[in-house]
């Protein structure tokens, strides 16, 4: 008997221009806090396309100079249209890439997290039900890092204050049942950020905070 088809992703990644990224960082300085934001991009764009069950990812960014970046790791990128809507920016990102590639299940990803794995990002995919949105929560169980659903119909993030309880209240499925801390660890101040360097970041942010001396 043919095995079934393993169910493929396409994960959506709004970055903020770094120039206003990360604003709990600027006790580091604005160059710091600049280079650290586009770092986090780069090690979570860089880990998304590296995930096992990932076929496209597309960034949604207004920096021109870090779209060029991103662009060369080989992901689609396009400017955002809804300034500082998130949710709205991931809509129009969700409905562009179901254009482009209907076949694939739909995920939005935070951009602020540098210590994650491919493998940890491909068991919370694979742990999401056919039938409903998903969604895993942050490090500390109050907002969400993660927005998973089967079809553009069922895609509806609701990130923000609360987030997880949010998705909780729109009866969403917490992905709660897998270790992936990685996932859930994104990055706001420096305790974040020496918790993601504990488990380990990715090389960007590695450099960055190597020059820094964090």
């Amino acid at each position: 008997m043919p095995s079934a088809p393993t169910v493929r992703f396409a994960v959506l990644v709004p970055v903020k221009p770094p120039a206003f990224a990360k604003s709990r960082l600027r006790d580091l300085g604005d160059d710091a806090r600049r280079d650290l934001a586009t770092a986090f991009a780069v090690d979570t764009v860089t880990a998304a396309a590296a995930c096992p069950l990932v076929d496209r990812v597309l960034v949604v960014t207004d920096d021109h100079v870090l779209a060029r970046g991103l662009a060369d790791l080989g992901v689609d990128v396009i400017p955002d249209g809804t300034s500082d809507d998130l949710n709205g920016t991931l809509a129009l990102a969700a409905a562009e890439m179901h254009r482009r590639r209907p076949d694939l299940r739909l995920v939005a990803l935070c951009a602020d997290l540098p210590a994650l794995r491919p493998e940890e990002l491909a068991h919370a995919l694979a742990a999401t039900p056919a039938d409903a949105m998903a969604f895993v929560a942050d490090a500390d169980g109050i907002g969400t890092t993660a927005v998973v659903a089967p079809s553009l119909a069922l895609f509806h993030p609701a990130f923000g204050p609360a987030s997880r309880q949010r998705h909780l209240d729109a009866g969403a499925h917490e992905v709660d049942g897998v270790d992936v801390p990685t996932l859930r660890r994104d990055v706001d101040d420096r305790d974040d950020l020496v918790e993601a360097l504990r488990l380990g970041v990715g090389r960007s942010t590695s450099l960055v905070t190597t020059v820094l001396g964090l």
